[in-house]
């Protein structure tokens, strides 16, 4: 994920084909990009967010996603279908595509796409190149690792804490990243 360059306050959540080169990247809001990271990297809010409480309430009534499938892509925007299972019966329900991306990661369930959609909207990528969006994001990164980079670890995990309890998750993956980049020196 990283910020997008054609839409402000927007993202680009970047989904890669498996055994492929191509890249689907696909613009999403503030709200769910913070969704997704926050699963990706393990995060745990003080209060749950509303992916959350949807496979809260999944779970609880025994309701699974097997699979998210993103089905059409008309004039920019991409659409998906969650697979659902109940008692053993199969149904599909709409979503939008950044909501199904983040159920997915919560259900650990696979996203899949046709091959006409991967041609129309994918893109290859070189992996020894810089990010898909450019040098932008990596001046960003490097940015934000300057403004952490006076605070000890301790003082890091601190400031994580506080940070992750007051819902700033934005700021808290960019302090993540920093104890990170120590860790692997």
């Amino acid at each position: 994920m990283s910020y997008s360059q054609s839409q402000s306050g927007a993202y680009a959540l970047i989904l890669g084909e498996v055994g492929g080169d191509r890249r689907l990247p696909i613009i999403i809001g503030g709200f769910e990009a913070q969704a997704i990271a926050i699963e990706l990297e393990k995060m745990k809010p003080s209060r749950p967010l509303t992916h959350d409480l949807f496979k809260s309430f999944a779970d609880n009534y025994n309701v699974a996603i097997k699979q998210v499938y993103i089905n059409k892509f008309v004039e920019g925007i991409f659409y998906s279908k969650l697979l659902c299972v109940h008692d053993n019966l199969e149904s599909e329900i709409d979503a939008r595509t950044s909501d199904a991306v983040a159920l997915a990661i919560r259900f650990d369930c696979p996203i899949f796409t046709s091959e006409k959609i991967l041609s129309e909207a994918g893109v290859l990528m070189d992996e020894t190149k810089t990010p898909l969006f450019g040098e932008k994001v990596i001046r960003e990164e490097k940015k934000k690792e300057s403004e952490y980079s006076e605070h000890s670890l301790n003082e890091l995990h601190e400031i994580l804490k506080e940070a992750v309890d007051k819902e700033e998750y934005e700021k808290a993956s960019e302090i993540r990243d920093e104890i990170q980049r120590r860790k692997k020196k």
